[in-house]
């Protein structure tokens, strides 16, 4: 089995610093908490993934017939979006209900707009010793240094933009907007960490900068409705 990195299992302590090259829009964000409803409803291959996705992808097409939550029915789904539900890895999100599901190297699950090839959602999952985002140390730090040295190439100046965390059913989730920029292309999105199950997963979904506005409203959407389920 695949050993975890160094940096999902201890990320550095050191805060980003006024000369770092990661940028916000106005200085540190804080974080802002929002207490959801109670609910039951980064990454490595897996064998059986082909398998296994084909099958799931079928349970998320049929959105009438999803269970989520104690306190939401599968008519709850927004209007326009499906749910993909994986309950053997324990997760489910929304996602563009004209996206396809293609195969993102290295990751669990994935889907696409038809047209726009980089506007794309993605999950993947690591095996993990710590039991919750928090064990990652203040959230404001772990997410700079995420942003700076794992999500942004040596080329790439990468901006962080909001963070925000929220819980539901006692399991906190931190999603933060963020943009890569390089001297000839620039990327925006949304990434969704949460720990739970002995895995670190992240969810990240984004577009070309150019679309971004555009985009962005349908995309928080998919960032923030990432579940962990019980395993």
């Amino acid at each position: 089995m695949a050993t975890l990195p160094t940096w999902a299992s201890s990320l550095s302590h050191q805060l980003v610093m006024p000369n770092s090259p990661v940028r916000t829009r106005s200085g540190p964000v804080p974080p802002l908490v929002v207490k959801a409803c109670s609910k039951e409803a980064v990454t490595f291959e897996n064998v059986d993934l082909i398998k296994r996705r084909a099958a799931l992808v079928g349970i998320g097409t049929l959105a009438t017939g999803l269970s989520l939550s104690r306190c939401a029915s599968a008519d709850e789904v927004p209007k326009n979006y499906k749910a993909f539900v994986d309950k053997i890895d324990g997760y489910s999100y929304y996602y563009p209900s004209d996206w396809r599901d293609f195969d993102f190297l290295g990751h669990d699950s994935a889907f696409k707009d038809k047209f726009a090839a980089l506007q794309h959602v993605r999950v993947g999952f690591i095996p993990t010793s710590k039991t919750d985002v928090h064990d990652l140390g203040p959230m404001d730090e772990a997410i700079f240094n995420l942003v700076k040295n794992i999500y942004a190439a040596p080329t790439q100046v990468p901006t962080i933009y909001e963070m925000t965390e929220r819980t539901v059913d006692g399991k906190n989730y931190w999603t933060f907007e963020y943009e890569l920029e390089s001297p000839n292309f620039a990327r925006s999105a949304f990434a969704t960490i949460a720990i739970g199950n002995g895995r670190y997963y992240t969810l990240i979904v984004g577009a070309n900068q150019r679309r971004w506005s555009r985009v962005r409203n349908q995309l928080k959407v998919v960032a923030d409705s990432f579940k962990m389920l019980d395993i």
